[in-house]
């Protein structure tokens, strides 16, 4: 009886241990995108002098989204509607009410409305379910980083990731996500290209013109310190996405294996047509461009993994990359992208991949999709991609770029009036010695003599003289 009785404890009649432990892997997957991938990523892509404080950006963002995520931001984008001072319910739309998530993590977790995005019934904790929306919550402020790396105050980057992700980033969730506004409308975002890529898009490309350029230099030579940390990086996104968007069924079922599938296609795809593109222009195929087009097709495809056949996916892949390669080169050169100076180009890789994908998804759904995620037909699925659900994601997609470009430029000029978003321009001609103390490649000598460094090599005991 006591064995039985343990049995129950362990694996409560609720709890399915594959669908649990699929749901932790792939948490785990979308983690390692962010630490190490895009922390070896920054590392490598950016100059010697900003290597380290694009990784210790990285990796303290991380660590700042998860302590808000469980005291109050997970529950105000998944959590019951938050009405405020209003009867009515109309903010209850819009935001979940915040609350912490730390004394209840072992039981079922639950969904507030059965989406779309959701499938059957969780069949597993609620810290599974906090855990894994974290990733997503912590690589968005990452991913947004990318535009502004070089030139950030770090200090003041310790302000901006905990105010943006409770104020950009639960809203955009819980309207499409969560249960509000657009969810309730209809509109589908499988996996992020709206609420994590898009919003970082913009985000970033904002804060990037509200901070101000790099120094000249950085920008006329922006060359790699590293490449191979660049392929590290982009290898492990890649397959990271595998947690990504096949994680998003929330059970080990059919459509998490077609999702997968799908990412890598479209991805594939994506890659060789980025290459295409740079023969047909009279450009040598570079790693870096490659790696572009490789996370464009993986940006791409988030909104529709799981709502697309392969076909689609294949579709998605190509278009999404033909049109971020020309706006990559050419849309560039005109106003306000030729004055804005997104360091990694993350409006074009996140914010133009994330609502090309996103709107692809009303021209390319395919209803028999839905079918696999165990909810049967629903209405605004029934007959895959139209001109109803195409509406439906142009609207999403406008708020999403409304609300994160306006609300992080009113969120930065706050922050902008109690600490410099920008560091100082001494710092900036020194770089990570001297914001860090140190450098990515150390020497006994380091940036010839910077009084702050932190010499790699210590030097050795002076050598007695000897006696007589």
């Amino acid at each position: 009886m006591s064995l039985l009785a343990d049995a129950w404890a362990a694996y409560p009649v609720w709890l399915n241990p594959g669908d649990n432990a699929w749901q932790l892997t792939a948490a785990t997957l979308v983690g390692l995108m962010s630490v190490p991938g895009l922390v070896v990523l920054y590392g490598g892509v950016m100059q010697k002098r900003w290597s380290v404080n694009s990784m210790m950006l990285a990796f303290v963002a991380f660590a700042l989204v998860l302590i808000v995520w469980v005291l109050y931001a997970f529950d105000m984008a998944f959590g019951n509607p938050w009405h405020g001072l209003s009867s009515s319910g109309f903010f209850g739309n819009f935001i979940g009410q915040p609350g912490a998530v730390l004394n209840h993590t072992s039981e079922q977790g639950q969904a507030l409305i059965p989406l779309v995005t959701t499938g059957p019934a969780f069949h597993f904790p609620q810290s599974t379910l906090v855990y894994f929306q974290f990733v997503f919550a912590a690589i968005t402020p990452i991913l947004m980083l990318g535009a502004v790396l070089g030139r950030i105050n770090f200090k003041a980057w310790l302000l901006i990731v905990p105010l943006w992700c409770t104020c950009i980033y639960t809203v955009n969730a819980f309207l499409i996500w969560g249960g509000g506004w657009f969810a309730q409308q209809g509109a589908i975002d499988y996996s992020g290209g709206y609420v994590i890529h898009l919003s970082a898009g913009i985000s970033g490309f904002v804060a990037a013109a509200v901070i101000g350029p790099r120094l000249a230099r950085d920008r006329e030579i922006d060359a790699p310190n590293n490449l191979l940390m660049v392929a590290a990086g982009a290898g492990l996104l890649w397959l990271g996405w595998n947690g990504f968007n096949g994680g998003d069924p929330y059970y080990a079922g059919a459509d998490a294996a077609a999702a997968v599938l799908n990412t890598n296609l479209a991805t594939a795809v994506a890659f060789l047509v980025w290459v295409i593109w740079d023969y047909s222009t009279g450009r040598k195929p570079s790693l870096i461009g490659s790696v572009n087009g490789m996370i464009v097709g993986l940006v791409a495809i988030t909104p529709a993994a799981g709502f697309v056949n392969g076909y689609g996916a294949m579709a998605i892949g190509a278009i999404g990359a033909s049109v971020v390669y020309l706006a990559y080169n050419y849309l560039s050169r005109v106003w306000p992208f030729r004055v804005v100076d997104d360091t990694l180009g993350v409006i074009y890789t996140h914010g133009f991949a994330g609502l090309v994908g996103g709107l692809l998804v009303g021209v390319f759904a395919d209803s028999n999709m839905i079918v696999y995620l165990g909810l049967g037909k629903t209405p605004n699925f029934a007959a895959g991609g139209s001109l109803h659900l195409l509406k439906l994601q142009a609207e999403a997609g406008l708020w999403v770029i409304l609300f994160s470009g306006i609300g992080t430029f009113v969120l930065l000029k706050v922050i902008g009036l109690l600490i410099p978003l920008r560091m100082s321009e001494k710092d900036m001609e020194t770089g990570d010695l001297a914001i860090h103390g140190h450098e990515v490649y150390p020497s006994d000598v380091p940036s010839l003599g910077y009084a702050g460094a932190v010499s790699a090599i210590t030097p050795p005991p002076p050598t007695p003289e000897p006696a007589g």
